[in-house]
């Protein structure tokens, strides 16, 4: 078996940048993608996907629905994804997944109404929703493991991170375009024809992250346990190997995610919802404010990923999941005072609260599993969450307030699933600076000391 690549002093920096540069800009595409349709979901799918209804929660409630289509699509693309790129490889999969993401965002773009043709326009939009929740279910562990298996060990926190903190930036870029059209374009226009240039740049960004993405190679790592898992045939990937091997590394990763999950959409999803609906702000100041929030989070994850990296992952993932607990009881009071400068600073806070558990994942997660089913455990546990966290959180939420004209019961509901993120904190091996090399040699011993076991039995 080869020897651990060089050391941290000695590490081709240069290269992993690259490969930074490169995982980021795929993201970036993805979540452009993903967060416009978040954001029209709220803007513009209401009103012209569905029925007309005279509630006006109504139309935003069946376009989340629509939006949680892609939330259940996300596992499936991780596990046919992480199947297929623990097999032929990081690279090939997440050039195929920037390229579905695209094509599905574009058509989006192209759609007839619901006042066009009927029912056929949400059967439509439920169904390229799908492909671009398959996509993008597929992206995060290629993604966040093509940086992760190239990362030093002491420093794996920080730089893994950084595809964390393209998704901001994908998000940023959404807001901006979407901020920019309904500034430039009347409300009739915008929602006319206006917001479908948005979906149509997609092919603009797509075209760059495909670029980038040739120029870079699968992590040594990788390689290696690819040649042992095409030469020894007891040597295994896939989901099912994980699950039967590291079903506790699956539940570990879902509880963490739990509670970031939620929080996340709660805070740039559901708060467009909260301020346009309830608090009938304006649709430019409230973008505007959620671009600034973007920019925030962008700087901010790196350096909590590089603080993961000194204190912990255990205590910096803790901190975050406390503070998400109490971040709706804070927050909307401060929404509900319809000052811009103090809405910011909610929102802010809020992505700030929530770096704290999205940055260390990609580290802790990597390090729960070996390198033959990395790629399956992580997409795993990071996506099949999703379903019942990020998809139902606007649901859920906007239902709470539809129903009760109250956002008490939405704190609430945060400070729920932080508890349950605290569990599977506490839960969790601290993995701080731990080698992949040496993960991949606990799971080779032990394979040996089983398949060892099965040979004395035949003979006996």
């Amino acid at each position: 078996m080869a020897s651990a690549p060089a050391t941290d002093g000695t590490y081709q920096k240069s290269s992993l940048r690259r490969v930074v540069t490169a995982s980021m800009a795929g993201t970036v595409v993805e979540w452009y993608e993903f967060f416009l349709y978040a954001t029209a979901a709220t803007l513009v799918f209401g009103p012209i996907m569905f029925p007309p209804s005279d509630d006006p929660y109504a139309g935003i409630i069946a376009a989340f629905v629509t939006y949680a289509v892609g939330f259940v699509a996300r596992p499936l693309g991780g596990i046919v994804f992480g199947h297929f790129g623990d097999k032929y490889g990081r690279k090939k999969l997440l050039q195929v997944a920037i390229v579905l993401v695209g094509v599905a965002t574009f058509l989006m773009g192209c759609l007839p109404t619901f006042q066009q043709v009927g029912y056929l326009a949400p059967v439509l939009l439920v169904l390229l929703r799908f492909a671009q929740g398959f996509a993008v279910g597929g992206e995060w562990g290629g993604g966040v493991l093509l940086v992760a298996e190239h990362s030093p060990d002491k420093s794996r926190g920080f730089w893994a991170s950084f595809p964390q903190a393209a998704v901001p930036i994908g998000n940023l870029i959404a807001t901006i375009v979407l901020l920019i059209l309904s500034r430039s374009l009347s409300p009739e226009a915008f929602l006319g024809w206006g917001w479908r240039v948005a979906f149509w740049l997609s092919v603009v960004i797509v075209a760059v992250g495909y670029y980038i993405r040739t120029k870079i190679s699968d992590a040594p790592i990788f390689l290696e346990a690819q040649k042992e898992v095409a030469e020894e045939e007891h040597v295994r990937y896939g989901v099912f190997e994980v699950l039967r091997r590291y079903p506790r590394g699956v539940l570990t990763a879902m509880g963490l995610r739990f509670a970031e999950n939620i929080m996340y959409y709660l805070v740039v999803t559901f708060s467009i919802t909260y301020l346009k609906i309830a608090l009938e702000m304006d649709t430019a100041e409230i973008l505007g404010m959620i671009a600034i929030a973007h920019v925030v989070h962008m700087i901010v994850i790196p350096l909590v990923g590089g603080l993961a990296d000194r204190l912990g992952r255990k205590p910096v993932y803790a901190i975050g999941a406390i503070a998400a607990a109490g971040w709706g009881f804070v927050a909307f009071p401060m929404f509900n005072t319809k000052d811009p400068v103090v809405i910011i600073l909610a929102i802010c806070l809020g992505l700030v609260i929530h770096s704290f558990m999205y940055a260390p994942q990609p580290a802790i997660m990597s390090e729960m599993f070996p390198t033959r089913m990395r790629y399956s455990g992580v997409s795993l546990g990071y996506q099949v969450t999703s379903i019942f966290a990020g998809s139902l959180a606007p649901i859920i939420a906007t239902a709470i307030l539809s129903g009760t004209g109250s956002w008490e019961g939405i704190a609430i509901y945060l400070a729920a699933a932080a508890a349950v993120t605290l569990v599977a904190v506490f839960s969790m091996r601290e993995t701080k600076g731990i080698s992949l090399y040496e993960i991949d040699r606990v799971d080779r011993e032990r394979l040996v000391a089983e398949t060892g076991a099965v040979k004395v039995a035949a003979q006996r």
